[in-house]
């Protein structure tokens, strides 16, 4: 009998995994549905507790970061059922109705969760709030929504002229903006928009390059009215909102199926079906890539999904080209660029990524990381300020890496595994269920059959 493709060791909850080669006798077939999308999953689980009446929330992610989020809420004074897939109830209490909690707010390890939160509680007068999180987020930069929330008024203080966690809230009566964002993010974006609700008048946020839209898409379902203008790239919302409960039905994340889009393009014999995933074309540049990189996927079951576009995708292994990635798509695809690392690292001749110096304010250096990690592997792979030069084709190796405990960069690695010579062992694996808890598991079936 052949030894099992991916196995488990678990200390003290540390998880290794450790998986061999896949080729030659492993070949990703069949059907595979991902969790729900991460960043939607927050958005209902937000906007859910600040409006009127009940909505309810079916194919909600149960990773660890929307678990943060429903905890805080539930501190706010939301009502939130007990998080399932098939149907959470939240019961919303309005815009300005959340309550001071007697205890600091814990975000855990989600960025989302701490920064969209500050424009909320930013905007909720007379009440006072902290913020925390995990020893990874404490150290994430905060400054980039601090500085345009004190812009509208905001009383916030916190470690390094407070721009880290754990963060005080003083909430005020704030007043609209017009903010011209430095940079291209979703989280920026968001928190701003989620603190013009409260706030009479148009607040505006205008960015470098479109960042994803899940925020303007929900705030229009749930009743806020939002403008959006594409020529100059901006939003607004206008305030203050009333927000209605809503049925909301999450989508798969595409950030999640990403690692099945690789891991299939790159194991020999494939042919995967990745169900229910959204396409949102905020969202979409890792499927822009992989089919500039000469990927064999199609988009199938094209259908409206509660405001968001949604298909199953098909992949079949093929060869694979280097190619450029760099400017306005980096905000499409800047979680996705670890996986693309792994795809680079074994396509055909040289890839350059570039402008994603984002990626090294995640939950690790994702760039430093990755670098490392492929080196170690026997990939050809140059660190830049901001990206990497990766040549390929690389005949990956075995070797014993390190996540980091970044969700990522655990799920690209045990993915390059599948195509290494002999033995990987990925330490820290256990943080592939902050945002994929049933990564391990879908691995270990997809390969248990040979072929």
């Amino acid at each position: 009998m052949l030894n099992p493709i991916v196995t488990s060791e678990f200390a003290n909850a540390r998880q290794r995994l450790i998986v061999r080669p896949a080729t030659d006798r492993i070949a990703l077939v069949g059907r595979v549905r991902i969790p729900g999308d991460k960043s939607i999953s927050h958005r209902a689980l937000m906007l859910g507790a600040l409006a009127e009446g009940e909505t309810t929330i079916e194919g909600l992610l149960l990773g660890e970061d929307p678990r943060s989020t429903a905890a805080c809420f539930r501190a706010l004074g939301a009502e939130i059922s007990e998080l399932n897939t098939e149907r959470v109830t939240v019961r919303g209490i309005g815009i300005g109705n959340l309550k001071e909690p007697a205890n600091l707010l814990d975000a855990g390890n989600s960025g989302t969760t701490l920064r969209l939160m500050l424009g909320i509680l930013a905007s909720h007068p007379n009440r006072f709030f902290t913020i925390t999180g995990d020893d990874s987020l404490r150290s994430r930069p905060m400054g980039r929504v601090v500085k345009p929330l004190s812009i509208m008024g905001a009383q916030i203080w916190g470690r390094r002229d407070n721009t880290l966690a754990p963060l005080a809230v003083n909430g005020q009566v704030l007043k609209p903006i017009h903010y011209r964002s430095p940079i291209a993010s979703a989280q920026v974006k968001s928190c701003i928009l989620l603190a013009g609700l409260a706030t009479e008048g148009a607040t505006t946020v205008t960015e470098p390059a479109l960042s994803r839209d899940h925020s303007e898409r929900m705030l229009r379902a749930f009743g806020a009215e939002v403008i959006v203008d594409p020529e100059t790239i901006s939003a607004t919302v206008m305030g203050p909102a009333k927000l209605t409960g809503q049925a909301v039905i999450v989508p798969g994340d595409i950030s999640s199926a990403a690692f099945w889009l690789v891991a299939a393009a790159i194991v020999p014999g494939s042919d995967l079906t990745i169900e229910n995933v959204g396409i949102n074309p905020t969202r979409t540049g890792i499927l822009d890539v992989l089919l500039q990189m000469g990927a064999n996927i199609t988009l199938e079951n094209e259908r409206d999904a509660a405001g968001e576009p949604v298909a199953d995708l098909r992949v079949r292994y093929g060869p694979l080209q280097g190619c450029e990635i760099g400017g306005a798509i980096i905000p499409r695809l800047v979680d996705e660029i670890p996986i693309l690392a792994v795809a680079a690292a074994v396509a055909q001749g040289k890839t350059i990524i570039r402008d994603a110096e984002e990626l090294r304010v995640k939950e690790s250096d994702r760039l430093a990381v990755m670098a490392a990690a492929l080196q170690k592997m026997g990939a050809q792979v140059t660190e830049q300020s901001d990206g990497m030069e990766i040549t390929g084709p690389a005949t990956l190796q075995g070797a014993e890496v390190d996540s980091h405990t970044d969700h990522r960069i655990a799920m690209s690695l045990a993915i390059a595994a599948l195509v290494a010579q002999g033995e990987t062992v990925i330490d820290r694996a256990e943080a592939a269920a902050i945002s994929y808890p049933d990564f391990v598991p879908t691995l270990e079936r997809l390969t248990a059959s040979p072929i």
